[in-house]
């Protein structure tokens, strides 16, 4: 996700319009196991999202519904398909 043509840079991220129901929306989508993992990278202007989706269009209809992108915030800047051959999530909770 990338930051859309309607975002305001002079407010920091949780002072965009409609914060809290872009939060809400994106607490949902981890509800609902769409979400694996996702947070801003580097200096936040791109956030990476690591979803569990059957194909492109169901990652893109998702997201569409986030408030922000109805308003112009945020988009997707690539949808890239991923291949998990390691995975220590389970051993490191284990710990």
């Amino acid at each position: 996700m990338v930051w859309g043509p309607d975002r305001d840079p002079s407010r920091a991220i949780r002072e965009q319009p409609a914060w809290d129901e872009h939060a809400a929306f994106m607490d949902a989508l981890v509800d609902d196991g769409f979400v694996v993992l996702g947070g801003p990278l580097d200096d936040g202007r791109d956030v990476l999202l690591i979803v569990e989706a059957p194909d492109e269009a169901a990652i893109r209809d998702r997201l569409a519904a986030d408030p922000w992108a109805t308003m112009g915030l945020l988009r997707i800047g690539s949808i890239r398909s991923w291949s998990i051959w390691l995975d220590g999530r389970a051993r490191a909770s284990q710990r």
